[in-house]
């Protein structure tokens, strides 16, 4: 069941939304040739526990790390570890936080060094569909209008829009009600309502939508091996215009 949130429980989320992109940005801060996936891990659970919050990734249904690090072709999920990013890697980081009762969720792509034109094309491609996307979270439309959105964006520069993973709702749980997929018909799915707290956050892949489950059953890999860019933002839907509750500014300002 779909509850909109109250005005001081958005408060309460927005201060969890502000938290994750300051985490993202202390990270992105650190992504360089030469730094391992794990001490990007390592950075942002101790900022997260410094500012009084718990990194709601860690243990969620067994998951072991803070942070969801995707490298390359892998679009989420990847665990952190020992791997050693290199020159013209690109890096999905995905963070959650549970601060005062509920959560925050947001992720973004870095590019590692300097990347090629087609992968920073990939990444600005996709970081442009999520904001088609959030225009299109408003009140009295529906969640097929959020992915028809996306994906016409996206796949009008020949990308291609992952298919078996989706947006969320977000509140005192990370996952709620309604999915929100990155792909859709206008007019279709669940209809929002003013008030409703929702993650949009576009998996483009620079080939084909094929994906793969690791065999660690967490990691999602494209089919073709090519890369896959994640961005991520938490909104409240309003009438007229949706709010963010988290930002990329932090990271765009370092």
């Amino acid at each position: 069941m779909i509850t909109p949130k109250t005005e001081e429980e958005i408060e309460l989320m927005r201060e969890n939304g502000i938290l994750v992109s300051k985490t993202l940005a202390e990270v992105g801060k650190l992504v360089a040739p030469g730094v391992t996936t794990l001490e990007l891990n390592r950075v942002a659970e101790t900022f997260i526990r410094d500012h009084g919050a718990i990194p709601s990734f860690l243990g969620y249904d067994g998951f072991p790390a803070a942070l969801c690090i995707s490298v390359n072709d892998i679009v989420v999920h990847g665990f952190p570890s020992d791997y050693v990013l290199k020159e013209g890697d690109i890096v999905s980081v995905d963070c959650g936080t549970l601060y005062k009762g509920w959560n925050g969720d947001s992720a973004y792509t870095f590019p590692v060094g300097d990347v090629d034109a087609e992968t920073r094309r990939l990444l600005d491609v996709t970081k442009a569909s999520l904001y088609e996307g959030i225009a299109a979270a408003v009140a009295g439309n529906r969640t097929g209008d959020i992915g028809y959105a996306v994906q016409t964006y996206a796949e009008s520069f020949g990308f291609s829009v992952v298919r078996e993973l989706e947006g969320h709702g977000i509140g005192r749980k990370m996952h709620e009600v309604p999915g929100v997929p990155n792909y859709g018909k206008p007019g279709r799915g669940t209809k929002l309502v003013d008030g409703m707290t929702i993650c949009i956050e576009p998996m483009i892949n620079a080939g084909n939508r094929g994906v793969y489950l690791a065999k660690n059953g967490w990691a999602v890999h494209t089919a073709d091996h090519r890369n896959s860019a994640h961005y991520e933002l938490t909104v409240v839907v309003r009438k007229g215009r949706a709010e963010q509750l988290s930002t990329f500014e932090y990271i765009e300002n370092i």
